[in-house]
């Protein structure tokens, strides 16, 4: 129809005639009521980014003292487990304090201790490094 006679339909509707694709030939228009039709695009738009929001996996991180009891870090690693399969990583960081940086190895051992119990399902990204009085290492889910 030509779109003098959409004008004409739109307004006896009392809605807009909207146009779409402006390249095609003839160009191709709709009669909606606009308002209504941005309200409908906003929502889309808000679930849109409300999804993209949700498949981000954020990074947690977990600080673990070099002296820490086994009971503390049954809970911590629990923790951990939530984290992963909640699909975060986590970074995980030894801390060292005072006289403790002479006993690296401790800290390895208890770093390596942490990723066996979180079990067999986890990967640890990259290799563990010390940052200052840090030791730290990234796991996630398989």
């Amino acid at each position: 129809m030509s779109s003098r006679e959409a004008q004409l339909l739109a307004n006896e509707q009392g809605v807009d005639l909207v146009e779409i694709a402006a390249n095609a030939n003839p160009p191709v228009v709709k009669i909606i009521d606009w308002g209504k039709f941005q309200y409908q695009k906003m929502k889309e738009d808000a679930k849109n980014r409300k999804k993209a929001r949700e498949k981000q996996s954020e990074l947690k991180q977990m600080k673990i003292g070099l002296k820490i009891s086994d009971n503390d870090l049954n809970i911590k690693v629990r923790k951990m487990r939530e984290f992963l399969d909640d699909g975060d990583r986590v970074k995980i960081m030894i801390i060292f304090k005072g006289r403790e940086m002479a006993h690296k190895e401790i800290g390895t051992d208890l770093l390596n201790k942490v990723i066996d119990l979180l079990g067999e399902d986890t990967i640890q990204e990259g290799k563990s490094q010390f940052n200052g009085r840090n030791l730290s290492a990234q796991v996630r889910k398989k």
